[in-house]
């Protein structure tokens, strides 16, 4: 009888622990930070196609046992109550919420008329901590300084704003300083060439 009662015992604090065992989807933050910089900064990455008459169209797949089929498909841990939990906690990031569409929308704006000629004179570009900075204001035409300097200001007010909402918006405030990073790290990585970036503590050009 005692061994019988083992097993649920186990299931269920097993599944308890997998319950409170909430974990930064590093991954899909990036995902979603690759999918808000690019519509700011625009030129959106085309998927690739396969053509009809690729070789590779025409690969048949393999076919499994039936018997192995079967057995893939079947969800072992759920048995115990696992699966449930685990998909509860394996949380995506999602930026599309009317918050967010906003900010991302003024960027989008500011980016295109004011901020892109700077980034493509070397005036300005992306920081460490995923805001923009004046590096070169010499590259500025004089009258265009005290603009620019505003929208950079706006531009970072922005940046920290949105931050902060996608950890919100998911449920974890106390993400901001992770989505902090990966999106610092994603306005970097989307710099076209020419633009310059913090690295290390120094500046670089792509």
């Amino acid at each position: 009888m005692r061994r019988w009662l083992g097993a649920p015992l186990a299931a269920v604090v097993l599944t308890a622990c997998v319950t409170i065992n909430v974990y930064f989807p590093a991954a899909e933050a990036r995902e979603a930070a690759q999918e808000f910089v690019e519509k700011v900064i625009g030129d959106e990455a085309v998927p690739v196609v396969v053509p009809e008459g690729d070789p590779q169209s025409r690969i048949e797949p393999r076919q499994a046992h039936p018997v192995a089929a079967l057995a893939a498909r079947v969800d072992w841990w759920s048995l115990v109550g696992v699966g449930s939990a685990q998909a509860q906690n394996q949380p995506d990031i999602s930026i599309q919420t009317p918050a967010i569409q906003a900010i991302q929308a003024r960027m989008a704006q500011r980016f295109n008329s004011q901020l892109r000629a700077g980034f493509d004179a070397g005036a300005l570009g992306f920081a460490e901590d995923g805001t923009i900075v004046v590096r070169d204001a010499a590259k500025l035409p004089l009258k265009d300084r005290v603009a620019v300097n505003q929208a950079v200001a706006d531009d970072n007010r922005d940046r920290k704003a949105v931050y902060r909402e996608v950890a919100v918006a998911n449920g974890h405030p106390e993400w901001e300083g992770q989505i902090r990073d990966v999106f610092a790290r994603q306005w970097i990585a989307s710099a076209r060439p020419g633009w310059w970036y913090q690295s290390g503590g120094s500046w670089k050009q792509k």
